[in-house]
Protein backbone atom coordinates (compact mmCIF):
# COMPACT_ATOMS: atom_id res chain seq x y z
CA UNK A 1 0.00 0.00 0.00
CA UNK A 2 1.38 3.43 -0.94
CA UNK A 3 2.28 6.00 1.70
CA UNK A 4 -0.51 8.31 0.56
CA UNK A 5 -3.14 5.55 0.78
CA UNK A 6 -1.92 4.32 4.19
CA UNK A 7 -1.68 7.81 5.68
CA UNK A 8 -4.97 8.79 4.05
CA UNK A 9 -6.73 5.87 5.72
CA UNK A 10 -5.20 6.86 9.06
CA UNK A 11 -6.42 10.46 8.66
CA UNK A 12 -9.85 9.23 7.58
CA UNK A 13 -10.04 7.06 10.69
CA UNK A 14 -9.10 10.02 12.85
CA UNK A 15 -11.88 12.15 11.36
CA UNK A 16 -14.43 9.36 11.80
CA UNK A 17 -13.46 8.97 15.46
CA UNK A 18 -13.91 12.71 15.78
CA UNK A 19 -17.49 12.37 14.55
CA UNK A 20 -18.09 9.39 16.83
CA UNK A 21 -16.96 11.43 19.82
CA UNK A 22 -19.43 14.22 18.95
CA UNK A 23 -22.62 12.29 18.10
CA UNK A 24 -24.91 15.13 19.10
CA UNK A 25 -23.49 17.49 16.49
CA UNK A 26 -23.70 14.79 13.82
CA UNK A 27 -27.34 14.05 14.66
CA UNK A 28 -28.31 17.73 14.62
CA UNK A 29 -26.60 18.19 11.26
CA UNK A 30 -28.52 15.28 9.76
CA UNK A 31 -31.84 16.37 11.29
CA UNK A 32 -31.70 19.82 9.69
CA UNK A 33 -32.54 18.74 6.09
CA UNK A 34 -35.29 16.43 7.38
CA UNK A 35 -36.83 19.33 9.32
CA UNK A 36 -36.58 21.52 6.22
CA UNK A 37 -38.26 18.84 4.11
CA UNK A 38 -41.17 18.60 6.50
CA UNK A 39 -41.42 22.36 6.99
CA UNK A 40 -41.17 23.41 3.35
CA UNK A 41 -43.10 20.40 2.12
CA UNK A 42 -46.10 20.81 4.38
CA UNK A 43 -46.12 24.43 5.54
CA UNK A 44 -45.17 26.02 2.22
CA UNK A 45 -46.13 23.14 -0.04
CA UNK A 46 -49.55 24.43 -1.02
CA UNK A 47 -48.27 27.92 -1.74
CA UNK A 48 -45.30 26.70 -3.76
CA UNK A 49 -47.05 23.88 -5.58
CA UNK A 50 -46.45 23.84 -9.33
CA UNK A 51 -48.98 22.71 -11.94
CA UNK A 52 -48.59 19.03 -12.68
CA UNK A 53 -45.97 18.47 -9.99
CA UNK A 54 -45.90 17.41 -6.39
CA UNK A 55 -43.78 19.95 -4.57
CA UNK A 56 -42.30 17.48 -2.10
CA UNK A 57 -41.06 15.34 -4.99
CA UNK A 58 -39.53 18.49 -6.47
CA UNK A 59 -38.01 19.45 -3.12
CA UNK A 60 -36.23 16.22 -2.12
CA UNK A 61 -33.48 16.35 -4.79
CA UNK A 62 -32.94 20.03 -4.00
CA UNK A 63 -32.50 19.29 -0.30
CA UNK A 64 -30.10 16.46 -1.09
CA UNK A 65 -27.91 18.86 -3.07
CA UNK A 66 -28.26 21.67 -0.51
CA UNK A 67 -27.08 19.22 2.15
CA UNK A 68 -24.15 18.21 -0.06
CA UNK A 69 -23.24 21.88 -0.44
CA UNK A 70 -23.03 21.96 3.36
CA UNK A 71 -19.67 20.25 2.93
CA UNK A 72 -18.32 23.75 2.35
CA UNK A 73 -19.21 24.76 5.90
CA UNK A 74 -18.22 21.44 7.48
CA UNK A 75 -14.84 21.28 5.77
CA UNK A 76 -14.13 24.91 6.56
CA UNK A 77 -14.91 24.66 10.26
CA UNK A 78 -13.04 21.40 10.88
CA UNK A 79 -9.90 22.55 9.03
CA UNK A 80 -9.95 25.92 10.80
CA UNK A 81 -10.43 24.23 14.17
CA UNK A 82 -7.46 21.90 13.62
CA UNK A 83 -5.31 24.81 12.45
CA UNK A 84 -6.32 27.10 15.31
CA UNK A 85 -5.65 24.41 17.93
CA UNK A 86 -2.24 23.50 16.54
CA UNK A 87 -3.24 20.05 15.27
CA UNK A 88 -2.07 20.83 11.74
CA UNK A 89 1.32 22.01 13.03
CA UNK A 90 1.69 18.74 14.90
CA UNK A 91 0.88 16.73 11.77
CA UNK A 92 3.56 18.62 9.85
CA UNK A 93 6.20 17.38 12.30
CA UNK A 94 5.21 13.77 11.65
CA UNK A 95 6.25 11.57 8.69
CA UNK A 96 2.79 11.83 7.11
CA UNK A 97 2.06 12.36 3.42
CA UNK A 98 1.17 16.03 2.91
CA UNK A 99 -1.82 15.24 0.73
CA UNK A 100 -3.17 12.66 3.22
CA UNK A 101 -4.37 15.18 5.82
CA UNK A 102 -6.84 17.22 3.70
CA UNK A 103 -7.71 14.17 1.62
CA UNK A 104 -8.45 12.09 4.72
CA UNK A 105 -10.77 14.78 6.05
CA UNK A 106 -12.66 14.94 2.76
CA UNK A 107 -13.04 11.16 2.49
CA UNK A 108 -14.23 10.87 6.10
CA UNK A 109 -16.81 13.56 5.43
CA UNK A 110 -17.96 11.57 2.41
CA UNK A 111 -18.48 8.46 4.55
CA UNK A 112 -20.53 10.44 7.06
CA UNK A 113 -22.56 11.92 4.21
CA UNK A 114 -23.42 8.48 2.83
CA UNK A 115 -24.72 7.38 6.23
CA UNK A 116 -26.56 10.64 6.85
CA UNK A 117 -28.27 10.69 3.46
CA UNK A 118 -30.19 7.47 4.16
CA UNK A 119 -32.62 8.99 6.73
CA UNK A 120 -33.40 11.90 4.39
CA UNK A 121 -34.17 9.50 1.54
CA UNK A 122 -36.40 7.40 3.80
CA UNK A 123 -38.33 10.46 4.99
CA UNK A 124 -38.61 11.62 1.38
CA UNK A 125 -40.14 8.27 0.43
CA UNK A 126 -42.49 8.53 3.39
CA UNK A 127 -43.83 11.93 2.28
CA UNK A 128 -44.44 10.87 -1.32
CA UNK A 129 -41.17 11.26 -3.21
CA UNK A 130 -40.40 8.40 -5.59
CA UNK A 131 -37.51 7.35 -7.81
CA UNK A 132 -39.21 7.16 -11.19
CA UNK A 133 -36.12 6.60 -13.31
CA UNK A 134 -34.09 3.44 -13.80
CA UNK A 135 -31.81 1.93 -11.18
CA UNK A 136 -28.79 2.86 -13.30
CA UNK A 137 -29.89 6.48 -13.51
CA UNK A 138 -30.57 6.57 -9.77
CA UNK A 139 -27.08 5.21 -9.08
CA UNK A 140 -25.66 7.92 -11.34
CA UNK A 141 -27.59 10.55 -9.40
CA UNK A 142 -26.13 9.31 -6.12
CA UNK A 143 -22.65 9.30 -7.65
CA UNK A 144 -23.02 12.91 -8.80
CA UNK A 145 -24.32 13.90 -5.38
CA UNK A 146 -21.32 12.38 -3.58
CA UNK A 147 -18.85 13.88 -6.06
CA UNK A 148 -20.38 17.31 -5.47
CA UNK A 149 -20.15 16.84 -1.70
CA UNK A 150 -16.50 15.89 -2.04
CA UNK A 151 -15.86 18.98 -4.19
CA UNK A 152 -17.57 21.29 -1.68
CA UNK A 153 -15.63 19.75 1.20
CA UNK A 154 -12.33 20.31 -0.63
CA UNK A 155 -13.26 23.96 -1.12
CA UNK A 156 -14.20 24.23 2.56
CA UNK A 157 -10.94 22.68 3.73
CA UNK A 158 -8.92 25.18 1.71
CA UNK A 159 -10.92 28.12 3.09
CA UNK A 160 -10.61 26.76 6.61
CA UNK A 161 -6.83 26.47 6.29
CA UNK A 162 -6.81 29.98 4.86
CA UNK A 163 -8.83 31.61 7.66
CA UNK A 164 -7.05 29.73 10.50
CA UNK A 165 -9.79 30.91 12.89
CA UNK A 166 -12.77 28.94 14.18
CA UNK A 167 -14.82 32.12 14.63
CA UNK A 168 -14.09 33.40 11.14
CA UNK A 169 -14.75 29.98 9.62
CA UNK A 170 -18.03 29.70 11.51
CA UNK A 171 -19.22 33.09 10.28
CA UNK A 172 -18.08 32.52 6.72
CA UNK A 173 -19.51 29.01 6.71
CA UNK A 174 -22.87 30.21 8.00
CA UNK A 175 -23.07 32.70 5.13
CA UNK A 176 -22.84 29.78 2.67
CA UNK A 177 -26.43 28.97 3.65
CA UNK A 178 -27.55 31.54 1.08
CA UNK A 179 -26.09 29.56 -1.83
CA UNK A 180 -28.98 27.07 -2.14
CA UNK A 181 -31.42 30.00 -1.95
CA UNK A 182 -29.81 31.42 -5.10
CA UNK A 183 -30.48 28.23 -7.04
CA UNK A 184 -33.34 26.00 -8.14
CA UNK A 185 -33.03 23.77 -5.07
CA UNK A 186 -36.25 25.07 -3.51
CA UNK A 187 -38.08 26.88 -6.29
CA UNK A 188 -38.07 26.77 -10.12
CA UNK A 189 -36.11 29.58 -11.72
CA UNK A 190 -38.39 30.15 -14.71
CA UNK A 191 -40.25 33.10 -13.16
CA UNK A 192 -37.20 34.87 -11.76
CA UNK A 193 -36.02 38.19 -13.27
CA UNK A 194 -33.57 37.67 -16.14
CA UNK A 195 -30.35 38.56 -14.32
CA UNK A 196 -31.32 36.62 -11.21
CA UNK A 197 -32.32 33.58 -13.26
CA UNK A 198 -28.94 33.65 -15.01
CA UNK A 199 -27.15 33.88 -11.66
CA UNK A 200 -29.21 31.02 -10.22
CA UNK A 201 -28.75 28.74 -13.22
CA UNK A 202 -24.98 29.21 -13.27
CA UNK A 203 -24.88 28.31 -9.58
CA UNK A 204 -23.33 24.79 -9.40
CA UNK A 205 -26.13 23.75 -7.04
CA UNK A 206 -28.69 24.30 -9.81
CA UNK A 207 -26.86 22.03 -12.24
CA UNK A 208 -26.50 19.23 -9.71
CA UNK A 209 -30.10 19.61 -8.53
CA UNK A 210 -31.44 19.48 -12.08
CA UNK A 211 -29.26 16.44 -12.82
CA UNK A 212 -30.69 14.61 -9.78
CA UNK A 213 -34.27 15.48 -10.72
CA UNK A 214 -33.65 14.32 -14.26
CA UNK A 215 -31.93 11.07 -13.26
CA UNK A 216 -34.49 10.28 -10.56
CA UNK A 217 -37.23 10.94 -13.13
CA UNK A 218 -38.84 13.64 -11.00
CA UNK A 219 -38.96 16.53 -13.47
CA UNK A 220 -38.10 17.48 -17.02
CA UNK A 221 -35.24 19.86 -17.75
CA UNK A 222 -36.64 23.42 -17.96
CA UNK A 223 -36.61 24.96 -21.46
CA UNK A 224 -34.45 27.96 -22.37
CA UNK A 225 -32.09 27.37 -19.47
CA UNK A 226 -28.42 28.25 -19.15
CA UNK A 227 -25.99 25.58 -20.35
CA UNK A 228 -25.31 23.89 -16.98
CA UNK A 229 -29.06 23.41 -16.40
CA UNK A 230 -29.92 22.61 -20.01
CA UNK A 231 -27.28 19.83 -19.92
CA UNK A 232 -27.54 18.92 -16.23
CA UNK A 233 -25.45 15.75 -16.05
CA UNK A 234 -22.59 17.32 -18.01
CA UNK A 235 -22.97 20.59 -16.10
CA UNK A 236 -22.96 18.87 -12.70
CA UNK A 237 -19.94 16.75 -13.61
CA UNK A 238 -18.05 19.74 -15.03
CA UNK A 239 -18.70 21.93 -11.99
CA UNK A 240 -17.78 19.18 -9.51
CA UNK A 241 -14.58 18.13 -11.26
CA UNK A 242 -13.56 21.77 -11.71
CA UNK A 243 -14.02 22.45 -7.98
CA UNK A 244 -11.98 19.38 -7.06
CA UNK A 245 -9.26 20.24 -9.58
CA UNK A 246 -8.95 23.76 -8.19
CA UNK A 247 -9.44 23.38 -4.44
CA UNK A 248 -7.88 20.02 -3.59
CA UNK A 249 -4.40 21.06 -4.84
CA UNK A 250 -4.88 24.47 -3.19
CA UNK A 251 -5.78 22.79 0.12
CA UNK A 252 -2.69 20.56 -0.06
CA UNK A 253 -0.46 23.54 -0.92
CA UNK A 254 -1.94 25.63 1.88
CA UNK A 255 -1.43 22.79 4.36
CA UNK A 256 2.21 22.45 3.24
CA UNK A 257 2.82 26.17 3.67
CA UNK A 258 1.60 26.25 7.26
CA UNK A 259 2.10 29.79 8.51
Amino acid sequence: MSTLAYDGLAMTGRQLRRVRNSPGLAVLTQLMPINMLLFFGYVFGSALAMPGREYRAFLVPGLLVATAAGGLMTGMFQAAADTHRGVMDRFRTMPVSRAAVPLGQAVADLVVTVVGTVPLLLVGLAVGWRIEGSATDAAGAVGLLLLFRFACTCAGIFLGLLTRSEDAAGQLGASSFVLPLLSNAYIPTGNLPGWLRTLAEWNPISAVTTALRDLFGNAAVPPDSAWPVAHPAAGALTWSLALVAVFLPLAVCRYNRGQ
